[in-house]
């Protein structure tokens, strides 16, 4: 039986305007929609007089510009980055010229991958470096704000996700979002950090989780459970497709994303090859040389 994950999808929003979404938290969501970013990037205002903003979102003036609508009589003081995806990140440049406001974040693209010389998949911020490099369990504090800093690595290697201390609220970027499942896309993205991230958060006692796409989740731990149980599953589907004679991940997807867009397809096959990477490290899956997209695979065990 399939592993059923607790999708949530609903969103009351409306582009352009600011939402309330609980005492501390306000939300304006973006003009860009697509497969990979659902109704668009949630860029998150915390606090109140002097703020936060988390994720400023892509590279569009009329986002900034209701951000700064939004914000009329307030202060931004600090510009929090979860990843250098280019819907996350590349709009804090806009802000910071109209404020005075550091940016916060793990580092640049790719900085927390064991080999600094990654190239990093298509859709990365390459121009963006924090001002402030954060770390696992650091704290950013404002006017009436405490923000600790949770590092999960996996769908990017520079993945942060941010508690709001007040709230026991987690601002969980894109690694648990509840429409969707992440894209873990090497070698940037990693498997094996991915899993060990979610089992970090399973760990926690979070009350609500606050994606960048999407509506918040309110069963934190559940979903986060059905994500782990999700990824076994397609680890069960890689091994079954060896099993059956197929040992290219091109020939694999078709069969295991049957009920997906073929649109995703090409985005489908970089998570299972993620995945057949995972599988390669524990020795459960042998190729020649290098694991590549394109590299035949098979069983080191039946």
């Amino acid at each position: 039986m399939a592993v059923s994950i607790p999708y949530v999808r609903e969103l009351d929003f409306e582009y352009g305007k600011v939402a309330q979404c609980s005492g501390l938290i306000r939300r304006v969501v973006a003009r860009n929609p697509s497969p990979f970013t659902f109704h668009g990037t949630g860029t998150y205002i915390v606090g109140v007089g002097e703020v936060a903003v988390i994720d400023p979102g892509p590279l569009d003036t009329d986002h900034v510009e209701a951000i700064k609508v939004a914000l009329k009589g307030e202060e931004i003081t600090h510009l929090v980055i979860t990843h250098t995806h280019m819907d996350h990140s590349p709009a804090a440049a806009l802000l910071k010229e109209f404020c005075a406001a550091d940016t916060y974040g793990f580092g640049p693209h790719g900085s927390g991958h064991e080999d600094d010389g990654v190239v990093v998949e298509e859709g990365g911020d390459m121009d963006f470096t924090p001002d402030e490099l954060v770390e696992d369990r650091d704290v950013i504090e404002g006017a009436g704000w405490t923000l600790e800093c949770v590092y999960t690595p996996g769908h990017t290697s520079n993945h942060m996700c941010y508690q709001l201390r007040e709230e026991n609220a987690l601002f969980s970027g894109d690694h648990v979002m509840g429409w969707s499942t992440s894209v873990v896309s090497p070698p940037d993205g990693d498997m094996a950090s991915y899993m060990s991230s979610l089992e970090k958060l399973l760990a926690r006692d979070d009350a609500v989780y606050w994606p960048t796409h999407g509506p918040a989740i309110t069963s934190p731990r559940a979903h986060v459970q059905a994500f782990i149980e999700h990824r076994n599953e397609r680890e069960a589907q890689i091994i079954h497709q060896l099993e059956q004679g197929h040992g290219q991940i091109e020939s694999m997807v078709p069969e295991m994303y049957a009920d997906v867009d073929k649109v995703l397809h090409p985005a489908a096959a970089r998570s299972v090859f993620a995945a057949m990477n995972y599988l390669v490290k524990r020795g459960v899956v042998a190729c020649d040389g290098e694991p590549k997209l394109t590299s035949e695979y098979s069983l080191t065990r039946h």
